[in-house]
């Protein structure tokens, strides 16, 4: 079928396109109904369906000869390890360790919170949760004690997971303490703190609370699937960034197994027992979606590395992982592909890996600007597809879709809307757009499957949040245009629009223009108060290893070819060079807070922050160049 005739169908009957899409999976009791009211009032996928999801992802393939096909494949060159685990192994092992959970009370319903780094044990524990039709809510392991402790508070766990250390490049991470503190903060406390012990750093335990994962999963009786209903919650996951009271993203059981099931062909081409690598974290939606979910629900096999695209130990590791175990597709962030582009600008390490087993890269978690996605389609000779979701949505809202019919692709465009997702570009009394317009990014309701309907504990924050601003949509935040051909293009958060002496600007348009520069490796532009114009750009670059090229030099460039081909009304006359960018864990680049810091504002660095000293790093170049004291000026 043609993507055009897959897209109307979804549109068009959206409840009978879902019900079919529902029919590859193996259902204790199958949906009779895609669509019905919600307690709040809203709308429920599949609310009369009986699962389980782990046993949709594990006993399902074990039963129908799956059971010796590598189920996950564990590489970490911080710890020099690696493990193959079929998918029998792994379902004894997550058996057994829901058999521990369900000993310490944990029951349908109850929520467990999981603080891992990134090894097998962290799918184990998150399977294992769902075996029991309990809820997790998986944390990024070295989150502060604080962070960790807002969200115990707001999930109210009965039991929380964790290890005794994560592992990074250059320094070891002690989590038990971070732990300690977090139940110690937290108004509630977990009833229990269950510990995988690594060998590089053994934690110390309170004999009263804390378990040995390694000694009692082994004394305990494996555990059956229970069943749930189809809107029953499978986990919360709290969005990065968040300030205050955090905000906890609900997934069901249901709708969740149909839409990511379904993507792992229509958008990935990925076909059972082919290995598929998201090289990601588990404490992100991408981890949840498409390092656990997607690829066990479809028979496949799962990476998990724990380590980076650059120093572990050079900028060839991603492709030293994609020849030595047959990735077919790569699912990474384009900030990972940048750092491999700054160290390696020439890509030669790409010469000493055989990458013919690999058919598609793909990349999504932040706007993939057009030089990168250039750098990396010449010098791998693949398709590179850029696609773009949301923790919210929980998979592709646009994409490629290789799997129904390969689309042309255009930089900067992540191509047309996945099936499913009726997209609109609204103006700012919620009317569409014409063509090649900007404006911002509407999803008209219903959402599809494994879409959020409300955020844990709170519908009136996402009511308030997503669905009052365009009655009868939801608001994605995001800013863009769909051109004459159907094709989206997202240009940033709708703050990330700057008005420059009434006009207005995509800052992510001027960063596309930088990122162009041949020394340029990475850059953001922000908007900065000005008395005279309101706002003004300025921009950061990280030059490529090697670059050789004056601040002065650089500048006149990009100020030529921004007027190029932006215009002068984009006035962008300033960009500095700086070491690195501040971003987040998942390599989104904190723009917010760049931009608090050039207009003399207070700021508190997000918990989601991946090296807070990079604030200060910035704050310091901004003051040596004037910015700052021009805006106090």
């Amino acid at each position: 079928m043609s993507y055009a005739k897959e897209y109307q169908n979804s549109i068009q009957n959206p409840e009978q396109f879902w019900l079919d899409k529902a029919k590859d999976l193996p259902w204790f009791k199958a949906p009779n109904k895609a669509l019905s009211s919600s307690e709040n009032g809203l709308y429920q996928w599949f609310a009369d369906a009986e699962l389980n999801t782990c046993y949709m992802a594990l006993d399902y393939h074990v039963k129908n000869g799956r059971g010796q096909q590598t189920a996950i494949i564990y590489d970490s060159p911080v710890t020099s390890t690696k493990q193959l685990i079929n998918y029998q192994d792994l379902l004894e092992q997550v058996a057994s360790f829901a058999g521990l959970l369900r000993a310490q009370g944990v029951n349908k319903g109850d929520r467990v919170v999981i603080y891992m780094p990134m090894i097998p044990q962290a799918l184990v524990a998150m399977l294992a949760v769902a075996r029991l039709g309990a809820v997790h809510s998986v944390v990024f392991g070295g989150f502060s004690a604080n962070e960790l402790a807002v969200r115990i508070d707001d999930a109210r766990p009965k039991v929380l997971v964790s290890a005794s250390c994560g592992i990074e490049v250059s320094r070891t991470i002690e989590y038990k303490p971070l732990v300690d503190e977090a139940c110690i903060i937290a108004t509630h406390k977990p009833n229990k703190v269950i510990v995988w012990q690594r060998q590089e750093c053994i934690a110390s335990m309170q004999a009263e609370r804390d378990i040995d994962w390694q000694v009692e999963a082994k004394k305990a009786i494996p555990a059956d699937c229970v069943t749930v209903k189809g809107s029953d919650p499978l986990y919360i996951l709290y969005t990065s960034g968040t300030t205050g009271k955090p905000k906890g993203v609900v997934r069901d059981n249901a709708s969740h197994a149909v839409a990511l099931k379904y993507s792992m062909q229509a958008i990935y081409n990925i076909a059972p027992g082919q290995v598929f690598w998201a090289a990601s974290d588990v404490g992100w939606v991408v981890g949840h979606s498409y390092i656990v979910y997607a690829p066990l629900l479809h028979g496949c096999t799962s990476i998990v590395y724990e380590g980076k695209p650059v120093r572990t130990p050079d900028a060839g590791a991603f492709w030293r992982v994609i020849e030595e175990y047959d990735v077919k597709a790569v699912f990474a962030a384009p900030t990972a592909f940048r750092a491999i582009r700054k160290e390696d600008p020439e890509a030669n390490l790409i010469q000493d890996y055989d990458l013919s087993c690999l058919d598609t890269i793909f990349m999504a978690g932040e706007r993939l600007d057009p030089s990168t996605y250039e750098w990396t389609t010449e010098n791998t000779g693949k398709p590179v597809v850029d696609h773009w979701w949301q923790t919210e949505t929980g998979w592709a809202i646009s994409a490629n879709p290789i799997g129904i019919e390969p689309l042309e692709t255009k930089a900067g465009s992540s191509t047309k809307p996945v099936p499913g997702f009726d997209v609109q570009i609204l103006d700012a009394n919620g009317t569409p757009l014409p063509p090649n317009t900007q404006g911002s990014i509407a999803i008209k309701l219903p959402l599809p499957p494994s879409c959020l309907n409300t955020i844990w504990g709170d519908f009136g924050r996402f009511n308030d949040g997503y669905l009052t601003e365009f009655p009868g949509y939801y608001c994605s935040g995001d800013g863009g245009y769909i051109d004459e051909d159907g094709y989206l293009f997202v240009m940033g958060r709708t703050d990330d629009v700057i008005n420059v002496a009434g006009h207005r600007l995509s800052t992510g348009e001027m960063e596309e223009v930088l990122a162009s520069h041949n020394a340029v490796a990475e850059c953001s532009v922000i908007g900065i108060h000005d008395k005279l114009k309101g706002q003004v750009p300025v921009g950061l670059a990280l030059l490529k290893d090697g670059a050789d090229i004056s601040e002065l030099e650089l500048q006149s460039d990009l100020v030529a070819m921004v007027r190029k081909e932006i215009g002068a009304v984009a006035c962008l006359k300033q960009t500095l060079i700086v070491p690195r960018l501040p971003k987040t864990r998942s390599g989104k680049i904190l723009r917010k807070l760049l931009r608090q810091i050039a207009d003399n504002q207070s700021f508190a660095v997000p918990s989601t922050i991946d090296d807070p000293s990079s604030v200060a790093e910035i704050q310091a170049i901004m003051q040596e160049n004037g910015l700052v004291k021009t805006i106090e000026e």
